[in-house]
């Protein structure tokens, strides 16, 4: 008779931090390696960067000239941003770029009648980003009030593993429009590249040149070059000469009007566009999707901290990156990016794939961030990569942030009836309404919400618009409500409890302490 197995053989124990990184946060890899990782993230974070304002400024009457700008200017701010929240935010290295939560508010302000009106297409552009850039000022108060007064690390108390499971996960899963329906747009390059990174990231990863293992960490660089390559041949051939003219928009590599358009050097500046206008009701719909933002960053942050194997960020990090986060919306609100700002999701998911979880690396990112913004030809070329070449590497990389928040639910009990229901109605509805938003909007033209008080329609609207945000409402609620008294071990409270506070895990103070002795100054909680 077979002797059963142990215990130990057939089960994985928990463990606070993922296995198998080769660098966490605060270990580097060489200058040169760190400075081709840190290009990498650069790279995959143009995806975001160019796709928003080549959305935008056509709806407000800019031209090729006027995205180029805009571009440089979010890319800009980006830089800045992210090197500020890797030094004095939560220290975590995430890349903070634009948002696409910000995204039923401004179209609300596009759309009012006080600007769309304007007959001059410069003069509606120039109004209508003053007035985005106005709603992005006072609207960044939000996060920088929430942030600072330790409010947000109060809220965090409520939060358990089995409430922030479908959170995080839907952080990734909640972006699938911007994957697979991105890449069909252009099959013959989108479907090569989805394949390709797989292929090196993960079945050819071992191949290694001078103990490097040069196809596992530079898959995205190598890939988007060969591809980039072969689109660019497409182009050049005439295979899309008699292609509709959106197939065209999407596929080829001379479409974007990025590169003739871009200026050889442009600073960009604070109130470039002119002065910021100011009204309530746009403010009011703009405070919705700085709420979205923070509740997406919060669930990016801590898949971002198991990435780069650190612990997962005690409240008052957490609550110190949201106001850093609230700094950055309000530059992007200074300076004019026509978007505010939240972790890019993508460049969290890179950290996986690439196993560098190094905050050296994201803040080189950064500097190039910076450095071809101001260049405009050099920034524009990379720029114009196809936006399907991007959404190929969005479908694995999502997907792999959205795991990390499934890996939350080793700390939890799932053979409890309660915390399935939580967890499963909670991914549901965190799915289905979003959905249910998007199919309404596209049919009517209009939200859900549809009353005459705009604002008040720009509120819900980007609320139930955002997966995150709904996974969060209902499983923080179902949660703190259900059988919540006697079942802290089930929910992971016992685990989840000792990173709470700075001094809950010693290795807290090795992650997440300010530099240049700024701890004096602001002692941790």
């Amino acid at each position: 008779m077979a002797e059963a197995p142990k215990a130990e053989d057939i089960t994985h124990l928990p463990t606070d931090q993922l296995q198998g990184l080769e660098y966490c946060i605060d270990s580097n890899p060489s200058w040169g390696e760190a400075i081709a990782l840190g290009f990498q993230h650069y790279i995959l974070s143009l995806g975001t960067a160019v796709m928003i304002p080549s959305f935008l400024v056509p709806l407000m009457g800019g031209t090729s000239n006027d995205k180029v700008r805009v571009v440089q200017t979010l890319l800009f701010v980006q830089g800045i941003n992210t090197f500020l929240q890797t030094l004095f935010g939560t220290r975590l290295p995430t890349v903070v770029g634009g948002s696409w939560a910000f995204m039923v508010p401004i179209i609300s302000i596009i759309h009012d009648p006080s600007l769309a009106t304007i007959v001059d297409d410069h003069m509606r552009f120039l109004a209508t980003m003053r007035a985005i850039q106005g709603a992005l000022i006072v609207a960044s108060s939000v996060q920088i009030i929430l942030g600072y007064s330790q409010l947000w690390a109060i809220c965090s108390r409520f939060f358990s593993p089995v409430g922030m499971v479908p959170v995080i996960a839907l952080t990734g899963f909640g972006l699938f429009d911007r994957g697979f329906p991105v890449v069909g747009r252009c099959v013959e390059f989108g479907i090569p590249m989805l394949i390709l990174f797989i292929m090196f990231s993960q079945y050819l990863k071992q191949f290694q040149a001078k103990q490097l293992p040069i196809l596992e960490r530079f898959a995205l660089l190598l890939t988007i070059a060969v591809i980039w390559a072969y689109a660019h041949l497409l182009t050049a051939s005439g295979a899309y000469k008699h292609h509709p003219e959106q197939t065209q928009l999407h596929c080829r590599t001379d479409k974007a009007d990025l590169i003739s358009s871009a200026p050889w050097i442009k600073f960009p500046y604070p109130l470039q566009w002119g002065a910021p206008t100011f009204q309530a009701g746009h403010a009011f719909g703009m405070m919705a999707a700085v709420l979205v933002s923070l509740i997406e960053s919060t669930g990016a942050y801590k898949a971002a901290a198991r990435l780069a194997s650190a612990t997962p960020p005690p409240a008052h990090v957490l609550s110190r990156g949201i106001g850093w986060q609230g700094v950055g919306i309000l530059l992007s609100g200074l300076f004019g990016t026509a978007t505010g700002s939240t972790v890019s999701v993508e460049n969290v998911g890179l950290l996986g794939s690439t196993r560098v979880g190094s905050r050296r690396v994201i803040q080189i990112s950064a500097g190039f961030m910076i450095f071809f913004s101001i260049l405009g030809k050099f920034g524009a070329l990379f720029a114009s990569i196809p936006f399907p070449i991007f959404a190929a590497a969005y479908c694995v990389l999502f997907g792999l942030v959205a795991s990390v928040g499934l890996s939350f639910l080793q700390f939890t009990n799932m053979n409890s009836m309660r915390n399935l229901f939580i967890v499963g109605v909670s991914f549901f509805l965190g799915l289905s309404i979003p959905e249910y938003f998007r199919e309404y909007t596209a049919g009517a033209l209009h939200g859900p919400s549809h009353t005459k008080a705009e604002w008040f329609n720009d509120f819900l609207n980007t609320i139930f618009f955002s997966s995150p945000t709904v996974a969060l409402m209902v499983s923080v609620f179902l949660d703190n409500t259900l059988e919540f008294k006697d079942s802290a071990k089930d929910r992971g409270m016992p685990w989840w409890a000792k990173f709470r506070t700075f001094k809950g895990d010693s290795r807290n103070e090795e992650f997440y302490t300010l530099p240049f002795n700024l701890n004096r100054f602001f002692p941790p909680s």
